[in-house]
């Protein structure tokens, strides 16, 4: 497995993004207003719910440290932090760091960062091997993975290209008009999901499988709930890309809650 040092940042990790994303979540009223960039409360409460889910994602790694069942849970948490901070860079000239939280949500970035950064020396260096976690997943069962690599790489890839006033970008699916900023903040997140997705097309057990729906659950449950706090903002009348906001979550959480039940979480 990697070493000790990756292990403590990730428990590291998860300590600063439950602080992080406990403030943005429950005060998001409080904060919008001296947060990191220009972002309205939703924005916020939704930054907040990313930073709960991988709270959660990285103790329950850190927990099951184990290279074979958490690789791809791992490389998500890896690559979100690298792609946030990157688009932090890209906006350094908007960035308003002169609130404590701000400093909070960028420090937390950072150790992602070196969490990253390490982990991915270690695996160069020791090359840890991939065991098999349970039975190889058949080509049908991958059928899901591929949509979802599909449907939410190209919403990330759309998020990370697209140009404030192309389409869905003024309020079509989140409710609210982003900046190119936040636009690029969540075209990120979408990305790195699809991403930690993509070694499932090769061989990999049910247990790995079951082991990243869980320690990913933690986002489906908190920005799903940010949602419905928020659910005066949805005009799906008007605009009824919204309901593919909530389908996406919901499609994908609600057979997994059943899925827990009959199979574990690995």
């Amino acid at each position: 497995m990697l070493s000790n040092a990756s292990h403590l940042l990730t428990y590291c990790s998860a300590v600063l993004y439950a602080v992080t994303g406990s403030l943005l979540f429950i005060f998001p009223e409080v904060f919008a207003p001296v947060f990191a960039w220009k972002v309205t409360a939703f924005m916020v409460m939704t930054i907040g719910a990313w930073c709960l889910g991988n709270a959660w994602l990285a103790f329950i790694n850190a927990r099951r440290w184990e290279w074979s069942l958490n690789r791809t849970s791992l490389l998500y948490f890896w690559l979100f932090g690298i792609g946030e901070l990157l688009v932090l860079f890209a906006f350094r000239e908007k960035l308003i760091l002169q609130h404590p939280i701000a400093w909070l949500y960028l420090l937390t970035l950072i150790i992602n960062v070196l969490t990253a950064f390490l982990g991915i020396t270690d695996y160069i260096r020791l090359r840890p091997a991939n065991t098999l976690q349970g039975d190889v997943l058949s080509w049908t069962q991958k059928v899901p993975a591929a949509l979802f690599v599909l449907l939410v790489g190209l919403l990330g890839i759309y998020g990370i290209t697209a140009q404030i006033g192309d389409v869905g970008t003024n309020g079509g699916i989140f409710p609210e008009v982003m900046s190119l900023f936040t636009l690029r903040s969540f075209g990120m997140f979408y990305f790195s999901l699809a991403v930690g997705f993509i070694p499932f097309f090769w061989r990999i057990g049910h247990r790995t499988v079951l082991h990243h729906s869980f320690a990913a659950y933690g986002l489906i449950v908190f920005i799903t709930l940010a949602a419905l706090i928020y659910l005066p903002l949805f005009d799906f009348s008007q605009r009824p890309g919204g309901l593919l906001y909530f389908g996406a979550y919901l499609l994908v959480g609600i057979p997994l809650t059943f899925l827990f039940r009959k199979y574990g979480t690995g």
